[in-house]
């Protein structure tokens, strides 16, 4: 069965548990947040119900434990980070009590601190907390309808731009919308390809520009692109919702601090707290650097927003009811761990910066496998060399599936499919075969600290594995 705990972690979950025992102990006391009785209190009924918890307990951890481990250093496949303890702490006590964000009525703490967290990261982005208006949101998706109803809100008639690399939710949630959307290049190189960027945009009323592809984690030039929008007239909406974070480290060396240094000029920001805030699942976050977009979402209530003349979240927000404990757990992570570049917070964002890089590196050095690109962030794509593009497909799939089967020894990765005739570009020496044809790439996320230690168990395994298929 599976160990759940992050590697690294038990002596921090050893000193958390208890409070979480504490937190019900006083609760019984104080009479409000245990649930009432959902059965009869008769011995012969509580003793059936036990038996049949316990029961009910094997089964649902035997289907647990038949999921990847995703705490685990081993895993390094899809962007799932574990929450912190602290966070499951505290999403744990508030989900106890149940409070719903939608207004001060259903969940006055807990809006407070949602309220507390949204000034944190507005002012981590470089917005003024005193002028933006922001919310939390059930994660980065409906964050970005969010940012992109009031594009239409804005300008009802202009299209929304975005680069191929965006996430598909801007193009699916442009036509849920009914605005019209396409993919235009993000070339720069020259003063030719900046005329046909301008050109590119003229007319349009947003602009898409993504911090942290959830492909290969690039980071899109921002500060080339806002100035280029701001002449033209083209608002600016930055989907940060995987690299938002790492703006903690935009002086760190680690990165391009560039784009991350323009992010306080964009018009909307979305960051998603249960990527790489530590968060739960789920926990996103839409920002607007000018507070009186509100007026959008103005509505009235007949039987909510009682309890205070202060602004409800509801009031501001597409979505209806939202879990208190997500805000709870957010402004307990950042409490404890902080939220500006010499934090706990972005020391560990540090250690995900620099496992990729030297697993970069060991890749590089590897005659048998190559880099896609260098990794901007804490995403790398890679191949097992071959002759042909046909082939280096098929070893990826095969390692992909292989590295799985190991027992202790395995390894969780996932696949990222790359244009033929990009692919062709980059790596003329390959033979292409069909260039309509996509290419199928190794890809590993590495989003825990623990990485850091595995880089040359997780090289070790790779190589074990390619071995194993080429010698069948």
């Amino acid at each position: 069965m599976i160990t759940f705990q992050p590697l690294g972690t038990k002596l921090m979950y050893k000193t958390l548990l208890p409070l979480l025992e504490r937190w019900f102990d006083e609760a019984e006391l104080q009479g409000f947040s245990l649930p009432y009785s959902y059965h009869s209190d008769s011995q012969s009924d509580a003793e059936t119900f036990t038996k049949k918890a316990k029961s009910v307990f094997e089964v649902f951890m035997s289907r647990m434990g038949s999921c990847y481990p995703f705490h685990q250093a081993a895993y390094a496949g899809q962007m799932l980070k574990p929450p912190h303890p602290a966070a499951w702490l505290a999403y744990a006590i508030a989900t106890s009590v149940n409070t719903n964000n939608h207004a001060l009525d259903g969940g006055p703490e807990t809006s407070e601190m949602e309220k507390e967290v949204i000034r944190s990261l507005s002012r981590m982005v470089g917005y003024e907390p005193g002028t933006t208006l922001g919310h939390l949101t059930s994660g980065g998706t409906v964050a970005n309808l969010e940012a992109l109803w009031v594009a239409r809100c804005l300008h009802p008639n202009k299209p929304v731009l975005f680069s191929a690399q965006a996430h598909y939710t801007h193009s699916r949630m442009c036509s849920v919308l009914g605005i019209s959307s396409r993919a235009i290049p993000f070339a720069f190189g020259s003063e030719e390809e900046v005329d046909r960027f301008r050109a590119s945009i003229a007319g349009a009323g947003t602009l898409v520009v993504t911090l942290g592809t959830t492909g290969t984690g690039q980071t899109e030039p921002l500060d080339v692109i806002l100035p280029l929008c701001m002449e033209a007239g083209v608002r600016v909406h930055v989907d940060a919702a995987y690299g938002g974070f790492f703006t903690l480290l935009k002086n760190s060396g680690f990165l391009r601090s560039a784009p991350f240094e323009a992010l306080g000029g964009a018009d909307s920001i979305v960051i998603d707290p249960h990527k790489h805030g530590l968060q739960p699942y789920g926990c996103g976050c839409v920002l607007f650097k000018d507070a009186t977009v509100g007026r959008f979402y103005k509505h009235d209530s007949p039987y909510t927003y009682f309890s205070s003349d202060e602004l409800h979240l509801g009031e501001i927000t597409l979505e209806c009811s939202r879990a208190g404990a997500a805000a709870a757990a957010l402004w307990f992570t950042i409490q404890l761990l902080g939220l500006e570049p010499d934090s706990a917070f972005a020391a560990m964002l540090r250690q995900c910066l620099e496992a990729a890089r030297r697993f970069a590196s060991v890749i590089g050095d590897d005659p048998r496998f190559e880099l896609l690109m260098q990794p901007e962030t804490d995403i790398v794509c890679y191949f097992p060399k071959a002759g042909t593009a046909d082939d280096i497909s098929r070893l990826s799939r095969e390692i992909f599936r292989d590295t799985m089967q190991q027992g202790d020894k395995s390894l969780y990765l996932s696949l990222y499919k790359v244009d033929g005739k990009e692919f062709s570009r980059l790596f003329p020496h390959v033979e292409s075969g069909n260039p309509t044809e996509p290419v199928t790439l190794l890809r590993s996320v590495f989003m825990k600290p623990d990485h850091l230690v595995f880089i040359h168990e997780m090289h070790n395994r790779l190589r074990a594995s390619l071995q194993r298929i080429t010698a069948q």
